[in-house]
Protein backbone atom coordinates (compact mmCIF):
# COMPACT_ATOMS: atom_id res chain seq x y z
CA UNK A 1 0.00 0.00 0.00
CA UNK A 2 1.43 3.65 -0.81
CA UNK A 3 1.69 6.19 1.26
CA UNK A 4 -1.33 8.09 -0.46
CA UNK A 5 -3.50 5.08 -0.71
CA UNK A 6 -3.05 4.34 3.17
CA UNK A 7 -6.09 5.37 5.55
CA UNK A 8 -6.10 8.59 7.22
CA UNK A 9 -5.21 8.49 10.80
CA UNK A 10 -7.58 10.70 12.97
CA UNK A 11 -6.66 10.71 16.63
CA UNK A 12 -9.43 11.90 19.48
CA UNK A 13 -8.13 13.15 22.14
CA UNK A 14 -9.63 12.18 25.22
CA UNK A 15 -10.24 13.95 28.09
CA UNK A 16 -11.17 11.85 31.47
CA UNK A 17 -13.55 13.43 33.84
CA UNK A 18 -12.87 12.44 37.52
CA UNK A 19 -15.58 14.17 39.40
CA UNK A 20 -16.85 10.83 40.44
CA UNK A 21 -13.92 9.62 41.94
CA UNK A 22 -14.56 12.59 44.36
CA UNK A 23 -18.52 11.89 44.46
CA UNK A 24 -16.90 8.53 46.18
CA UNK A 25 -14.76 10.90 48.91
CA UNK A 26 -17.32 12.90 49.37
CA UNK A 27 -19.81 10.73 50.48
CA UNK A 28 -17.67 9.81 53.90
CA UNK A 29 -15.94 13.31 53.83
CA UNK A 30 -12.83 11.19 53.94
CA UNK A 31 -9.53 12.04 52.24
CA UNK A 32 -9.58 9.05 49.71
CA UNK A 33 -9.88 7.90 47.17
CA UNK A 34 -7.58 10.54 45.46
CA UNK A 35 -8.44 12.47 42.34
CA UNK A 36 -4.67 13.55 41.98
CA UNK A 37 -3.91 9.86 41.92
CA UNK A 38 -6.86 9.14 40.00
CA UNK A 39 -5.78 11.66 37.28
CA UNK A 40 -2.60 10.01 37.61
CA UNK A 41 -3.75 6.40 36.93
CA UNK A 42 -5.84 8.10 34.17
CA UNK A 43 -2.30 9.32 32.52
CA UNK A 44 -0.72 5.56 32.33
CA UNK A 45 -4.35 4.47 30.81
CA UNK A 46 -3.86 6.62 27.97
CA UNK A 47 -6.27 10.10 28.79
CA UNK A 48 -4.56 13.13 27.35
CA UNK A 49 -5.92 15.14 29.57
CA UNK A 50 -8.20 15.64 33.00
CA UNK A 51 -11.63 17.58 33.47
CA UNK A 52 -13.33 18.98 36.37
CA UNK A 53 -16.88 20.02 37.48
CA UNK A 54 -16.05 22.38 39.92
CA UNK A 55 -19.86 23.19 40.70
CA UNK A 56 -21.06 26.17 42.79
CA UNK A 57 -22.69 23.57 45.30
CA UNK A 58 -18.77 21.92 46.02
CA UNK A 59 -20.96 18.73 45.60
CA UNK A 60 -17.85 16.97 44.61
CA UNK A 61 -14.54 18.04 43.50
CA UNK A 62 -13.23 21.11 45.68
CA UNK A 63 -11.08 24.31 45.17
CA UNK A 64 -7.77 22.05 46.75
CA UNK A 65 -8.57 19.63 43.96
CA UNK A 66 -8.27 22.36 41.29
CA UNK A 67 -5.12 23.33 42.70
CA UNK A 68 -3.20 20.30 43.36
CA UNK A 69 -3.91 18.89 39.81
CA UNK A 70 -3.06 21.80 38.52
CA UNK A 71 0.34 21.32 40.32
CA UNK A 72 0.50 17.75 39.90
CA UNK A 73 -0.22 16.47 36.81
CA UNK A 74 1.14 17.50 33.11
CA UNK A 75 -1.46 16.72 30.95
CA UNK A 76 -3.91 19.39 30.18
CA UNK A 77 -6.67 20.40 32.70
CA UNK A 78 -9.77 21.30 31.86
CA UNK A 79 -12.35 22.90 34.15
CA UNK A 80 -15.68 23.09 33.32
CA UNK A 81 -17.73 25.85 35.68
CA UNK A 82 -20.79 28.19 35.62
CA UNK A 83 -20.02 31.23 34.10
CA UNK A 84 -20.12 33.32 37.01
CA UNK A 85 -17.31 35.73 38.24
CA UNK A 86 -16.73 33.68 41.08
CA UNK A 87 -15.91 30.97 39.01
CA UNK A 88 -13.80 33.18 36.41
CA UNK A 89 -11.70 34.28 39.41
CA UNK A 90 -10.71 31.16 40.23
CA UNK A 91 -9.79 29.87 36.92
CA UNK A 92 -7.88 33.24 36.05
CA UNK A 93 -5.79 32.15 39.83
CA UNK A 94 -5.42 28.18 38.80
CA UNK A 95 -4.95 28.74 35.33
CA UNK A 96 -6.36 25.27 33.85
CA UNK A 97 -5.42 25.00 30.04
CA UNK A 98 -8.87 24.83 29.33
CA UNK A 99 -12.51 25.93 31.04
CA UNK A 100 -15.52 24.83 29.82
CA UNK A 101 -18.70 27.12 30.61
CA UNK A 102 -21.57 24.94 31.15
CA UNK A 103 -25.10 25.03 33.05
CA UNK A 104 -25.99 24.54 36.40
CA UNK A 105 -28.50 24.35 38.62
CA UNK A 106 -28.25 22.79 42.17
CA UNK A 107 -30.75 20.38 42.04
CA UNK A 108 -29.11 18.62 38.99
CA UNK A 109 -27.62 15.47 39.35
CA UNK A 110 -25.54 16.17 36.52
CA UNK A 111 -25.45 18.56 33.72
CA UNK A 112 -28.80 18.19 32.05
CA UNK A 113 -28.24 20.28 28.26
CA UNK A 114 -26.45 23.01 26.72
CA UNK A 115 -25.44 26.13 27.86
CA UNK A 116 -27.95 28.78 26.55
CA UNK A 117 -25.35 31.23 25.37
CA UNK A 118 -27.95 32.23 22.77
CA UNK A 119 -29.30 35.94 24.30
CA UNK A 120 -26.52 35.80 27.00
CA UNK A 121 -23.95 36.89 25.04
CA UNK A 122 -23.51 40.07 26.56
CA UNK A 123 -23.24 38.44 29.92
CA UNK A 124 -20.86 35.80 28.80
CA UNK A 125 -18.43 38.02 26.52
CA UNK A 126 -16.47 39.81 29.44
CA UNK A 127 -16.80 36.37 31.48
CA UNK A 128 -14.57 34.86 28.51
CA UNK A 129 -12.72 38.13 27.53
CA UNK A 130 -11.52 37.80 31.22
CA UNK A 131 -10.64 34.03 31.04
CA UNK A 132 -8.90 34.52 27.35
CA UNK A 133 -6.55 37.26 28.47
CA UNK A 134 -5.38 35.15 31.29
CA UNK A 135 -4.51 32.70 28.41
CA UNK A 136 -7.21 30.46 28.94
CA UNK A 137 -8.74 28.24 25.96
CA UNK A 138 -12.59 28.85 26.27
CA UNK A 139 -15.31 26.41 25.07
CA UNK A 140 -19.50 26.17 25.67
CA UNK A 141 -21.05 23.63 26.50
CA UNK A 142 -23.75 23.48 24.02
CA UNK A 143 -26.81 21.28 22.52
CA UNK A 144 -26.14 20.74 18.85
CA UNK A 145 -27.93 23.40 17.46
CA UNK A 146 -26.71 26.25 14.96
CA UNK A 147 -27.91 29.00 17.06
CA UNK A 148 -26.56 28.33 19.99
CA UNK A 149 -22.91 27.64 18.69
CA UNK A 150 -23.08 30.85 16.58
CA UNK A 151 -23.72 32.24 19.69
CA UNK A 152 -21.09 31.00 21.70
CA UNK A 153 -18.48 32.37 18.36
CA UNK A 154 -20.12 35.96 19.26
CA UNK A 155 -19.45 35.86 22.80
CA UNK A 156 -15.66 35.07 22.11
CA UNK A 157 -15.45 30.94 22.81
CA UNK A 158 -13.06 29.61 20.55
CA UNK A 159 -14.44 26.18 20.93
CA UNK A 160 -17.57 24.26 21.35
CA UNK A 161 -18.58 20.91 23.67
CA UNK A 162 -21.50 19.04 21.54
CA UNK A 163 -23.46 17.99 24.41
CA UNK A 164 -24.06 13.84 23.39
CA UNK A 165 -26.73 13.31 26.42
CA UNK A 166 -29.66 13.02 24.14
CA UNK A 167 -27.71 10.54 21.24
CA UNK A 168 -27.05 8.41 24.20
CA UNK A 169 -30.49 8.63 25.95
CA UNK A 170 -31.77 7.55 22.43
CA UNK A 171 -33.77 4.04 22.78
CA UNK A 172 -34.52 3.17 18.84
CA UNK A 173 -32.13 2.79 15.77
CA UNK A 174 -34.31 6.19 14.55
CA UNK A 175 -33.92 8.01 17.03
CA UNK A 176 -29.78 7.05 17.30
CA UNK A 177 -29.83 8.13 13.70
CA UNK A 178 -31.36 11.25 14.05
CA UNK A 179 -29.59 12.31 17.13
CA UNK A 180 -26.45 11.54 15.18
CA UNK A 181 -27.14 13.08 12.11
CA UNK A 182 -27.37 16.49 14.54
CA UNK A 183 -24.33 16.22 16.11
CA UNK A 184 -22.67 15.88 13.01
CA UNK A 185 -24.20 18.71 11.04
CA UNK A 186 -23.95 20.65 14.63
CA UNK A 187 -19.63 19.80 14.03
CA UNK A 188 -19.99 20.59 10.65
CA UNK A 189 -20.96 24.24 11.32
CA UNK A 190 -18.78 25.22 13.74
CA UNK A 191 -15.55 23.80 12.03
CA UNK A 192 -16.73 25.80 9.05
CA UNK A 193 -17.06 28.97 11.56
CA UNK A 194 -13.25 28.32 12.77
CA UNK A 195 -14.21 26.53 15.95
CA UNK A 196 -12.84 23.56 17.84
CA UNK A 197 -14.76 21.47 18.06
CA UNK A 198 -14.93 18.41 21.36
CA UNK A 199 -18.09 16.39 22.62
CA UNK A 200 -19.36 14.47 25.51
CA UNK A 201 -21.99 13.35 28.09
CA UNK A 202 -23.10 10.12 28.62
CA UNK A 203 -20.44 8.50 26.35
CA UNK A 204 -19.40 4.95 27.16
CA UNK A 205 -17.37 2.11 25.65
CA UNK A 206 -20.45 0.76 23.87
CA UNK A 207 -22.05 3.97 22.23
CA UNK A 208 -18.73 5.95 21.36
CA UNK A 209 -17.66 4.76 18.23
CA UNK A 210 -20.34 7.14 15.97
CA UNK A 211 -19.19 10.23 17.76
CA UNK A 212 -15.79 9.19 18.11
CA UNK A 213 -15.52 9.26 13.73
CA UNK A 214 -17.55 13.10 13.48
CA UNK A 215 -15.11 14.22 11.24
CA UNK A 216 -12.59 17.04 12.33
CA UNK A 217 -13.73 16.02 16.17
CA UNK A 218 -10.59 17.29 18.09
CA UNK A 219 -11.22 15.63 22.26
CA UNK A 220 -14.56 13.52 23.87
CA UNK A 221 -14.48 14.43 27.58
CA UNK A 222 -15.87 11.56 29.01
CA UNK A 223 -16.10 10.52 33.32
CA UNK A 224 -19.15 8.56 34.95
CA UNK A 225 -18.86 5.60 32.96
CA UNK A 226 -15.15 5.32 32.76
CA UNK A 227 -15.55 6.03 36.75
CA UNK A 228 -17.69 3.45 37.20
CA UNK A 229 -15.95 0.81 35.38
CA UNK A 230 -12.81 1.77 37.58
CA UNK A 231 -14.48 0.06 40.42
CA UNK A 232 -14.52 -2.77 39.02
CA UNK A 233 -11.25 -3.14 36.46
CA UNK A 234 -9.04 -0.22 38.17
CA UNK A 235 -8.85 3.29 36.29
CA UNK A 236 -5.64 2.46 34.24
CA UNK A 237 -7.71 -0.23 33.12
CA UNK A 238 -10.98 1.39 32.50
CA UNK A 239 -9.14 4.31 30.75
CA UNK A 240 -7.38 2.24 28.48
CA UNK A 241 -10.82 0.31 27.24
CA UNK A 242 -12.15 3.40 26.59
CA UNK A 243 -9.15 4.71 24.56
CA UNK A 244 -9.20 1.10 22.61
CA UNK A 245 -12.96 1.76 21.58
CA UNK A 246 -12.15 5.47 20.63
CA UNK A 247 -8.91 4.64 18.27
CA UNK A 248 -10.72 1.46 16.82
CA UNK A 249 -13.43 4.04 15.29
CA UNK A 250 -11.32 6.34 14.38
CA UNK A 251 -8.12 4.32 13.04
CA UNK A 252 -6.20 6.30 15.37
CA UNK A 253 -3.77 4.97 18.01
CA UNK A 254 -2.27 6.37 21.56
CA UNK A 255 0.51 8.43 21.75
Amino acid sequence: MTAASQPTVHRVALGVNIDHVATLRQARRVDYPDPLEAARLAARGGADGITVHLREDRRHIQDADVERLRAGISLKLNLEMAATREMTAIACRVHPDDVCLVPERREELTTEGGLAVAGNERVLAPLISALRDADIRVSAFVDPDREQIEAALRAGATAVELHTGRYCDASDPGSVRRELDALGGAAEHARSLGLVVNAGHGLTVANVAPIAGLPGLRELNIGHSIVARAVLVGMEAAVAEMRAAIDAATGGRAA
